[in-house]
C-alpha cells in the first residue's frame, strides 16, 4: 500500500528510501537550509516516478520568484503531469496549482494551494508555497489567515509545528498584530531555535515598532541560529543593517553590506533585492557608496529575468540608476512595458505599481521631484499589490519624503514626516526627517 509522510499526508510511493529523501528535502526547504533542491533531485534521479517529489521540486522553484528557474519549473510540472494516472488526489492538486503558477495565473495557483489545505491541513508544502506566494503578491491578510485556518489541525507534538508558527508570526506582523506576532515567533523558536523565518518575523516586529537596540541585540544574539548556510541569511543581515541605519551608524551599515550582503550573496534574486534596497537607502541619505552600485548593476545584468516579477524589476532599476547606466534602465523599463501589456498577475502588478514606481525613481534621479512626488503619492496606497513586506516597501515612503524635502514642499514634507513619527516615534531616522521638514 502507499505510504504517508510524517505529517500523515498520502504519497503515492511504497519506497521507504524515496520517502526518507523526500522528508529530508522538505525539512531543508522549511528551514531554508542547505540544498533542498539538490536533495530532491537525487531522490528523483533514483525514483523518477515519485509524483510528490516533482510537486516538492515545483514548490521550491515557485518560491524563488525568479524567471531564471522557469525552465526548471516547467520540467517539474510536465513530469508530474505525465504521471497523472499514477498520482493520488493530493498530488494531482499540487500539480494543478504549480501549473497555474507556471502559466502566470498566480492568484489561481494560490487558491489551489489553499484548497489542498481544506482536506490536508497538515500539508506543509502547500502551506509554505502558499505563504510565500501570499508574500510575493502582497496579500498580508492571507499571509496570516492561510496559516490561522489550519492551526486547529495541529498540536505541539507534530513534526514541523514550529515552522507553522513561524509562518503565522510573519502573517501576524504583516497585519500589524505585533504583540501576538512576537509571541508566536518566540514560541516557534522555543520549539525549533534554528528557524530563520521565525527569527525574521520577530525582527520585523522590532523594525516596525522602532525597537532598534532590541532588534540589533535580537539578531546579533541569535546569529548561530540563522547566519550559517541559510538562504535567509543575507536578508537577515539586511534587517540588521536597517537597524544600524536608523541610528546613523553608517560605517557599520557599509561594513554589513560589504562583508555580508555583498560577500555572502548567492547571486539569486532575493539577495540582489537586498543589495539594491540597502544601497538606495544609503544613497537617499547622501552616503557615497562608490563602485558598489556598478558591481550590483553588473550582478543584476548577469542575472537577467526582466519582466517576470515587478518587485524584482524595480530593485534592478535602482541598481541601474545608481550606477548611472541609462541604457540598462531604459531596456528594463521597456521590458516592464511589454510585461504590462500582457495578461496574468504580473501584468497587473506591473501596470498598477511597477511602472509608476519605475517612472518615479527615474524622475527622482533626474531631480524632477514634482513628478516623483506625484507618482509616489498615487501609488503608495496600492504598493502592496506588487508584493514584499511593509519594511521592504518603506523604501517608497522614504523616497517620497526625500523628494518632498529636496523640492522644498514644506507642507507635504511635514505631513509625511509626522506620519512616520506617529508609527515609530523612537526612530532617530524619522526624527531627523521631521527636523529637516520643520527647517524648510
Amino acid at each position: 500500500m502507499a505510504l504517508t509522510d510524517i505529517r500523515g499526508n498520502p504519497v503515492s510511493t511504497r519506497d521507504d528510501e524515496t520517502l526518507e529523501g523526500y522528508e529530508t528535502a522538505q525539512s531543508l526547504f522549511h528551514g531554508y537550509y542547505g540544498d533542498p533542491l539538490g536533495v530532491i533531485d537525487a531522490v528523483l534521479a533514483r525514483d523518477p516516478e515519485f509524483v510528490m517529489g516533482h510537486a516538492l521540486r515545483a514548490g521550491m522553484l515557485i518560491t524563488a520568484s525568479d524567471q531564471c528557474v522557469q525552465s526548471m519549473l516547467r520540467d517539474s510540472v510536465q513530469a508530474a503531469e505525465s504521471l497523472h494516472a499514477a498520482a493520488n488526489e493530493r498530488e494531482r492538486r499540487h500539480t494543478a496549482a504549480a501549473r497555474a503558477w507556471l502559466d502566470g495565473r498566480l492568484e489561481e495557483s494560490l487558491a489551489r494551494y489553499a484548497d489542498i489545505l481544506l482536506d490536508h491541513p497538515r500539508d506543509t508544502l502547500a502551506l509554505q508555497v502558499g505563504h510565500i506566494g501570499d508574500f510575493l503578491l502582497g496579500r498580508s491578510v492571507m499571509l496570516r489567515d492561510r496559516v490561522a485556518g489550519i492551526l486547529p489541525a495541529w498540536d505541539t507534538h507534530m513534526p514541523d509545528f514550529g515552522y507553522v508558527l513561524g509562518m503565522y508570526a510573519f502573517g501576524l506582523e504583516e497585519t500589524n498584530l505585533y504583540d501576538e506576532a512576537e509571541a508566536q515567533g518566540r514560541r516557534a523558536l522555543d520549539m525549533n531555535r534554528r528557524d530563520p523565518w521565525a527569527v525574521h518575523a520577530v525582527a520585523h516586529v522590532m523594525e516596525m515598532q522602532g525597537r532598534v537596540e532590541e532588534g540589533i541585540a535580537w539578531l546579533d544574539g541569535r546569529r548561530d541560529d540563522w547566519a550559517a548556510e541559510n538562504m535567509l541569511a543575507v536578508h537577515n543581515w539586511w534587517h540588521l543593517a536597517l537597524f544600524h541605519l536608523d541610528h546613523d551608524q553608517m560605517d557599520r551599515v557599509l561594513a554589513l553590506y560589504d562583508r555580508r550582503i555583498r560577500e555572502e550573496s548567492s547571486g539569486q534574486v532575493l539577495d540582489l533585492i537586498d543589495g539594491s534596497a540597502m544601497l538606495w537607502r544609503l544613497w537617499l541619505r547622501g552616503v557615497d557608496v562608490g563602485r558598489r552600485w556598478r558591481e550590483l548593476a553588473d550582478a543584476w545584468q548577469a542575472h537577467g529575468g526582466a519582466g517576470y516579477y515587478a518587485f524584482n524589476d524595480v530593485h534592478a532599476l535602482m541598481a541601474y540608476l545608481g550606477a548611472g547606466d541609462g541604457a540598462a534602465a531604459q531596456a528594463l523599463i521597456e521590458s516592464m512595458e511589454s510585461a504590462a501589456a500582457g495578461s496574468g498577475t504580473n501584468a497587473m502588478m506591473t501596470r498598477d505599481v511597477g511602472l509608476p514606481v519605475a517612472h518615479a525613481l527615474v524622475a527622482f534621479v533626474r531631480e524632477d521631484y514634482d513628478r516623483a512626488i506625484a507618482l509616489l503619492r498615487d501609488v503608495r496606497l496600492i504598493a502592496h499589490r506588487f508584493g514584499g513586506s511593509h519594511a521592504q516597501r518603506d523604501v517608497l515612503g522614504l523616497t517620497l519624503v526625500e523628494a518632498a524635502l529636496r523640492e522644498g514642499a514644506r507642507g507635504l514634507a511635514k505631513v509625511l514626516a509626522a506620519e512616520r513619527l506617529a508609527l515609530k516615534p523612537a526612530s532617530v531616522g524619522n526624527q531627523r526627517l521631521a527636523a529637516r521638514a520643520a527647517a524648510l
